[in-house]
């Protein structure tokens, strides 16, 4: 019987027609392919010689209802540099999950099975949007480092992520940009995969690269000022973690 039912999801993944996303891929010269037993695909491109994918298909997340939208890309960032952008209704609601689920259980801390985006949100400061009111209305976010993650945001990311708001994030659906594990990484709820919408995630995706880059560019440089008085720092960015929550800011 699970076999059988099995073969009918199957069978009716592959009825989706994916001509459009395909087709839009081929003009662009990228790498096309479905996701074999799943109803999504997955495409394959460069942006300045290094590779990103976009998947789509179920959700990763529980938080994401329906299909899901994945990018991500590897820049060989430092892996201490965690940057959290959210829409405004899930970081609410995120943080409310994340406080009931501390206090029902009586933890003294968030599990490392808890998504990054939960774990985030009572880990790190809240990066001050107040300079970008459009922005603020729409969504929250926090940083290992707040005045990176302003400088993150600040400029063509804050205008990109405005102008979708108007299109592709109209009705603030889940969606999430982020740096983890030295990858930029953006996913969000889709229903449909109109090669449009997928564009339009590309090019708010491509410009999150860039301005991570140069937010990272920004941290190093201030840190390169700063590391003749203290040679140990492992990486620009750890030179520059600020003091965790609830800890003495003296000797570390």
């Amino acid at each position: 019987m699970l076999a059988s039912l099995k073969r009918l999801f199957a069978s009716r993944a592959i009825d989706r027609d994916l001509t459009d996303i395909s087709q839009w891929a081929q003009r662009r010269g990228l790498g096309f392919k479905r996701a074999r037993g799943d109803d999504g695909f997955v495409i394959d491109g460069t942006l300045e010689g290094k590779p990103w994918r976009i998947e789509w298909g179920p959700p990763h997340r529980p938080y994401i209802a329906g299909h899901e939208l994945r990018l991500r890309m590897e820049l060989d960032l430092p892996s201490d540099m965690q940057m959290l952008l959210l829409s405004r209704p899930l970081m609410d609601a995120l943080e409310r999950q994340t406080f009931e689920e501390f206090t029902d259980n009586v933890q003294t801390q968030i599990g490392t099975k808890t998504p990054e985006e939960m774990r985030w949100l009572v880990m790190f400061p809240k990066v001050d949007l107040s300079t970008l009111k459009t922005l603020r209305a729409h969504f929250g976010a926090v940083a290992s480092l707040p005045a990176a993650g302003l400088a993150w945001l600040d400029g063509p990311l804050a205008h990109a992520l405005e102008q979708a708001t108007k299109t592709l994030l109209r009705d603030d659906p889940p969606f999430v940009l982020m740096t983890l594990r030295g990858r930029v990484y953006l996913r969000m709820q889709l229903a449909s995969p109109e090669s449009k919408s997928v564009a339009t995630a590309l090019a708010l995706f491509e410009t999150a690269v860039t301005q991570t880059l140069h937010a990272l560019q920004a941290a190093e440089g201030v840190a390169s000022r700063a590391s003749s008085r203290d040679s140990g720092a492992t990486t620009a960015w750890q030179s520059l973690q600020p003091v965790p929550r609830g800890e003495p800011r003296g000797r570390r």
